[in-house]
């Protein structure tokens, strides 16, 4: 990565909505060259501008992530059953006896417990482990410093 594609990643995983002028402050890069490489970037090299969320300040208070393995006849239907549903915040193909790897986001236990006993009715698991996410202790923040430019 070149250190000018470097220098805007970490302006932007600091805060997204920094303007291009105040980028180009920080970093000596002219704006026309910061707009030039954030469009040809858009899509690929940072796939999505997002906020990052307080679920329980919404009414989210349980928090779950799952890793699990199923049958290889299943993991296709259940990854796009994952991928699609609603409550499910990410979701990950991981190894070490397991398929995937995901979190989901809840109003309740109650919600949760339905969510994971209709998960388990419609996809037969060999293996299943339940994390509840008590609190977030760093979230999002790979790239946030210049330590990798600086070495």
């Amino acid at each position: 990565m070149k250190k000018t594609d470097m220098l805007l990643t970490v302006n932007l995983r600091k805060n997204a909505r920094a303007s291009l002028t105040d980028i180009s402050r920080e970093t000596k890069i002219p704006i026309s060259t910061l707009y030039e490489k954030l469009k040809s970037k858009n899509g690929t090299f940072f796939k999505k501008f997002t906020t990052i969320l307080d679920f329980s300040s919404l009414g989210f208070m349980t928090r779950i992530t799952v890793v699990l393995k199923t049958f290889p006849e299943k993991r296709d239907e259940m990854l796009r059953y994952l991928t699609n549903h609603p409550n499910v915040n990410n979701v990950y193909r991981i190894n070490n006896g397991y398929d995937f790897q995901f979190e989901a986001i809840f109003k309740d236990l109650k919600q949760q417990e339905d969510f994971m006993e209709e998960f388990e009715d419609s996809f037969p698991l060999r293996k299943k482990e339940i994390f509840y996410v008590i609190n977030d202790v760093k979230r999002e923040g790979f790239l946030e410093d210049y330590s990798l430019i600086l070495g």
